[in-house]
């Protein structure tokens, strides 16, 4: 019994290990970017894009009115005024988690979004350690591995290296 229960956990460490990093890439930077484009959604009005609510409003985004007392009297970030904190995060919310989703300049991206997570888990919300090492965790594996063969950066490499 123990030597079949042995050769299970053997067989099941072998089958997860087939698992494809381009897989658990595509994964990790579709919910990553869902994570920070949600975010930015809530900064801005006129344009609001949800894949999967399937909710679409195009138009010309501008920031919400709530945005700036938002990082005034909420975030309280130090050394950055709320007049610059907030469009930087605004645009940073939605620039990078495109940038990851297609996989172009993911590493670079998903860089960015580390160290808005380190600002975000050191000045703003502490307690929320937890849900920022998840994020940490996700955006490492993309700066390390990067975004798999399912990706702008896969192509570019692919033709730079062929000339």
């Amino acid at each position: 019994m123990l030597v079949t229960l042995v050769r299970w956990i053997q067989s099941s460490i072998t089958l997860f290990t087939c698992i494809p990093n381009t897989l658990i890439a595509l994964l990790a930077r579709f919910s990553i970017a869902a994570i920070f484009w949600k975010s930015g959604q809530t900064k801005i009005e006129g344009l609001s894009i949800d894949l999967i609510a399937g909710e679409f409003e195009l138009g010309w985004p501008r920031y919400s009115d709530s945005l700036l007392a938002l990082f005034r009297y909420e975030y309280q970030l130090p050394l950055i005024p709320p007049e610059i904190a907030a469009p930087m995060a605004a645009f940073a919310e939605h620039l990078f988690p495109l940038l990851i989703l297609m996989g172009f300049a993911t590493r670079f991206s998903a860089l960015a979004l580390l160290g808005m997570t380190a600002v975000i888990q050191v000045f703003v919300y502490p307690d929320a350690y937890a849900t920022h090492g998840v994020w940490a965790a996700v955006l490492l594996f993309l700066i390390a591995h990067g975004p798999g063969r399912v990706s702008v950066d896969h192509l570019l490499k692919r033709w730079f290296v062929a000339r």
